[in-house]
């Protein structure tokens, strides 16, 4: 596990109507202090679509939920004086995986859409974006400063 990753799963309360699922709670040990989220956007990408590699510089930090589809979240830490630098974590989320996930902003992060279907990501970040002064710094996706082979069949569902 990544330093700072937190991981918490998410209870499915389901019924003849359906489900409901909380995913963000002001309570939350997660969503504490500095990590309270000051906005929340989702993203829907397709089959295969992968939207890395990024990090922030200004503090921010992303709590990731994936209610429909499943990604592959990668978390690569090259934070200097972190006790996991230079370690590289994964993880799957979606509708049989149902977490929150703690990102690191400082950390390079990004995901891959696995399995046959669109994939809905929701962000609960600690910044605003800001459109004229974007906190991003990016990298492509199949950078060699980062090893993860996004296609490592271990993480393939069909």
């Amino acid at each position: 596990m990544i330093h700072d990753v937190e991981v918490r799963n998410l209870q499915a309360n389901v019924d003849e109507r359906g489900s409901l699922t909380e995913i963000w709670r002001d309570d939350w040990e997660m969503f504490e202090g500095e990590d309270r989220p000051v906005m929340s956007y989702f993203s829907v990408s397709y089959p295969g679509v992968i939207r890395a590699w990024h990090r922030h510089h200004r503090g921010q930090i992303d709590h990731f939920v994936v209610p429909h589809g499943r990604v592959k979240v990668g978390i690569f830490d090259d934070r200097e004086d972190s006790p996991t630098e230079g370690e590289l974590g994964t993880y799957v989320l979606g509708e049989e995986s149902m977490q929150a996930i703690r990102v690191p902003g400082d950390c390079w992060h990004g995901f891959k859409v696995i399995g046959n279907e669109q994939a809905t990501l929701i962000n609960f970040p600690t910044n605003l974006y800001e459109y004229d002064d974007p906190d991003e710094e990016r990298l492509p996706y199949d950078t060699e400063k980062i090893p993860l082979d996004w296609d490592d069949p271990r993480h393939k569902k069909s």
